[in-house]
């Protein structure tokens, strides 16, 4: 099946389950290379100061429940959610653990990220071949 585009045409539900299981994928990948414990920094796109500080204490619930440790600096962008190619704080986040400080980045869900699922495709790839993986909070990924 293919769209007039010529692009794969794929329903919403089953495009959804393949970019979850490209994700999933390149975080089990990273996590095995790991050899050390995992180290994840943190990624919140917030509208307040207290919605920011309660998503990160979430999240740090979280990143301690999988066994996992936080790395010394944690990501955020305020208000609302430009495309991700243009957010400092997620470029930063992402900088930092290509550049080996982290094995993946947290964030709350999906949703913090892009919800266009070719540019989410492209950045799982360029993270996934930096060693770089997203990972998100159980229950939140399509």
């Amino acid at each position: 099946m293919s769209t007039d585009k010529g692009q794969p045409g794929y329903s919403p539900a089953l495009e959804d389950g393949r970019l979850e299981g490209l994700r999933s994928a390149y975080e089990e990948k990273v996590i095995e290379a790991a050899r050390r414990t995992v180290r994840v920094t943190t990624y919140v796109l917030a509208s307040s100061v207290a919605e920011r500080r309660a998503d990160q204490e979430l999240i740090e619930a979280h990143v301690r429940g999988q066994g996992w440790k936080l790395a010394l600096s944690s990501f955020w962008d305020f208000g609302q959610a430009p495309p991700v190619t243009d957010r400092t704080g997620f470029g930063e986040a992402s900088r930092y653990a290509a550049q080996g400080f982290a094995h993946g980045i947290v964030a709350i869900g999906r949703q913090a990220i892009t919800a266009d699922n070719a540019t989410y495709e492209e950045l799982l790839h360029f993270l996934g071949s930096r060693g770089v993986f997203l990972a998100y909070l159980p229950g939140s990924t399509p």
